[in-house]
């Protein structure tokens, strides 16, 4: 069953010892099926990526999946202890990108929260670290 929720979305990254920091509250969508909580969400400008739609599908605590479409298109592909390497558009390009997964934490049915962290690569270069912090209320 589809239901009407509200998130709070904090992305964290960190690239030559800076950290970013960005948190996005929004409605959403949110449907468990078959054992996965899919989650997606209308970009805005706070996103920079307006026009576009998020869809983060998730199991138990291995594997995820990240997916934009609209203004701008990717997929990036996560699994615990395992480089994927994936599309990732931007408003200038796409680009493809090696995504290693260090933690996925899904107690989104027990206290509606969602802990991913992972490592970007670009051409085999390290690019970022990443964590996405994401808590689910009704």
């Amino acid at each position: 069953m589809k239901k009407n929720v509200m998130i709070c979305l904090t992305s964290v990254q960190w690239q030559d010892d800076e950290k970013s920091e960005t948190e996005l509250m929004t409605r959403a969508k949110h449907i468990r099926e078959n054992g996965w909580d899919i989650i997606s969400y209308e970009d805005t400008s706070a996103t920079g990526f307006e026009g576009s739609v998020t869809t983060i599908k998730v199991d138990n605590g291995r594997n995820a999946s990240i997916t934009r479409e609209g203004t701008a298109n990717s997929v990036l592909s996560l699994e615990i202890g395992r480089k994927h390497f994936c599309q990732y558009g931007t408003p200038y390009g796409n680009l493809q990108i090696g995504v290693y997964t260090h933690a996925i934490d899904n107690t989104i049915a027990k206290d509606g929260r969602l802990y991913l962290k992972y490592t970007l690569d670009l051409n085999s270069s390290y690019l970022s670290d990443n964590e996405i912090i994401m808590t689910v209320q009704e």
